[in-house]
């Protein structure tokens, strides 16, 4: 096998059906499986998937979180290279195969991922410097811009994705790795719920003196965060945990002061 796609699913069976009906219409031409991880969904995600042919269902008798989700689905699977693809996203003709030649082509890189655009084909940052005090104000600078339509933060933007980088991680919601350097950094950290587990990640494997790649020729549609729109708060909660983890385990000097501005985070 030489490419396993695991895909985590919480409550987004209508996005779930159009990424696997994506990969249905678009498969890769190497030999290939699609694991679905469902977490625990109660609007029949589950369903979906169990009933789309070549799709394998593992379900989650808990929402387990997304880091320990896809390391059940990759330790379930079978191929030299795992593809980790979110519910939300819409495979084009060919990118996995494009995705997988390029790293082929690059047996000093570990990661690959692509450009991800909207559904009105704009491109996200998806890829950037390690988490700090410092790039997180940069990039929350850059985020208000592009949400205000600012002209020059959407060139900006337009600009970065479209030329190849060797960033420190690229996201998670579309990140094809190689089996080999996924297992030997222990998979993904599991302290992580949701977010920044593909920063962490890419940081391990860095690390271990392998590189990522950013490939901006080829495109993946990312419709971003259908299953967390119903969950609001829990999905804020859950972010500034994983933030606080991250934290304690890349910068403990600054824990305090997260703990001082984030109360929420006292206490889990």
């Amino acid at each position: 096998m030489d490419l396993s796609i695991i895909i985590v699913s919480f409550n987004a069976r209508a996005d779930l059906a159009n990424c696997l009906e994506s990969l249905r219409q678009h498969p890769p031409s190497m030999p290939h499986e699609v694991i679905v991880v469902d977490n625990a969904s109660s609007d029949g995600s589950a369903e979906e998937a169990a009933g789309r042919a070549g799709v394998r269902l593992i379900r989650s008798t808990v929402n387990a979180g997304f880091s320990a989700a896809n390391n059940i689905g990759i330790r379930a699977s079978t191929g030299t290279n795992v593809l980790l693809l979110n519910s939300d996203t819409i495979v084009p003709p060919h990118a996995i195969d494009r995705l997988m030649a390029r790293l082929v082509a690059a047996p000093e890189v570990a990661v690959i991922g692509p450009r991800l655009v909207d559904g009105r084909s704009r491109p996200e940052m998806s890829f950037g410097d390690m988490i700090s005090p410092w790039s997180e104000w940069r990039r929350q600078r850059l985020l208000q811009a592009l949400a205000a339509d600012d002209a020059t933060a959407v060139a900006d933007v337009e600009r970065r994705t479209s030329r190849e980088a060797r960033p420190d991680w690229v996201t998670g919601a579309c990140l094809l790795v190689r089996r080999a350097d996924a297992e030997a950094v222990g998979l993904l950290d599991e302290r992580y719920f949701m977010y920044t587990e593909d920063v962490d990640f890419c940081a391990a494997i860095r690390a271990r003196g392998r590189q990522i790649l950013f490939a901006p020729e080829i495109e993946v549609v990312h419709l971003r965060g259908r299953s967390a729109a119903t969950a609001s708060a829990a999905t804020r909660a859950a972010y500034e945990r994983s933030h606080l983890a991250f934290y304690r385990k890349h910068h403990p000097f600054f824990v305090p002061f997260l703990l001082l501005r984030r109360p929420v985070s006292r206490t889990r």
